[in-house]
């Protein structure tokens, strides 16, 4: 089993991953991360409590970042994830609170304590682990293992032609984590955009009488809507944020290559993740995906 600290910008897929993970006996939770990206951190804390208690999980949840490392905050995608970030589903306040330790100390703690044993699978803007980096440099040598769903490599981005949303959302860090000589996977379009769930699931999980299936499908069904929006006949949505969960529970579903990459900070292509053959830190890329197999796996572990 492995120990897992997720980091989360809770926003609709988002609440697959975080499922997806609590529900996989390859993997030990001990501890959710905030940082803001869907929404603001107070919104992205709030829903992924909101989410813990549809599932009824309790695991520790940490607020970091509310703010990009050096850059004010672009407006957030309510267009995607709804205003509240959850598809326009979240009803009440949730009955659980935060820790009040922040997510970027927490994260230092916790591979300080147990090093070597972490992996941290971030799926937002990377500010609260680069935030740990510089606040603690000797965190990046006893981490195990950082898989992170970001980037557009060898493919176009989602926000411009060139970026892809986490990573524009916070370029420096992204530059920081790359470049930190962290052990990072980078789970980008790349792959992720091969990794559909098609509309038709939404129905089995309405079927299935469940009031966390019914509010499942009607969040993921926003996010349908936002897909296709820009993609006129895709018939649903691309998993994200759970297929950089799927790589760590199994590694089997991508294949990687070595690159040492580098985030674009300035001009039109600012975001974009570039593949340089030379240069050190060297981290893995994924480039291919067993998609079929994935979302198959996906679905029998969600609920």
């Amino acid at each position: 089993m492995k120990s897992v600290i997720l980091d989360v910008d809770t926003g609709i897929d988002d609440a697959l991953a975080i499922a997806y993970a609590l529900n996989s006996p390859e993997l030990e939770v001990i501890g959710l991360t905030t940082c803001f990206g869907n929404g603001p951190i107070e919104y992205t804390t709030r829903n992924t409590l909101v989410i813990l208690e549809q599932l009824g999980k309790r695991v520790p949840v940490y607020m970091g970042a509310d703010k990009p490392l050096c850059r004010p905050a672009k407006k957030f995608p309510t267009h995607v994830h709804g205003d509240d970030g959850l598809g326009n589903q979240v009803g009440r306040a949730p009955f659980m609170e935060a820790e009040n330790i922040g997510a970027v100390d927490y994260i230092i703690s916790e591979v300080k304590k147990r090093p070597h044993e972490i992996t941290i699978i971030a799926v937002g803007p990377l500010t609260n682990l680069a935030l740990a980096v510089k606040k603690n440099p000797e965190i990046v040598s006893l981490v195990k293992e950082v898989v992170i769903m970001g980037g557009a490599v060898f493919v176009k981005g989602n926000v411009t032609p060139y970026s892809e949303a986490n990573v524009i959302t916070d370029p420096e860090a992204a530059e920081c984590v790359f470049s930190s000589g962290l052990p990072v996977t980078v789970v980008g379009l790349d792959v992720t955009m091969q990794t559909l769930l098609p509309n038709s699931t939404l129905e089995d999980w309405r079927a299935s009488g469940t009031d966390v299936g019914q509010f499942f499908a009607d969040m993921t069904s926003f996010y349908m809507q936002a897909y296709e929006t820009f993609n006129p006949g895709i018939g649903g949505c691309a998993l994200h944020d759970p297929l950089a969960v799927g790589v760590v529970i199994d590694s089997g579903f991508v294949k990687k290559e070595k690159w040492n990459v580098k985030v674009v900070l300035e001009g039109e292509e600012t975001g974009r993740t570039v593949a340089h053959a030379e240069g050190e830190p060297k981290i893995q890329v994924c480039t291919q995906v067993e998609a079929e197999t994935f979302l198959n796996h996906f679905l029998g572990r969600l609920f």
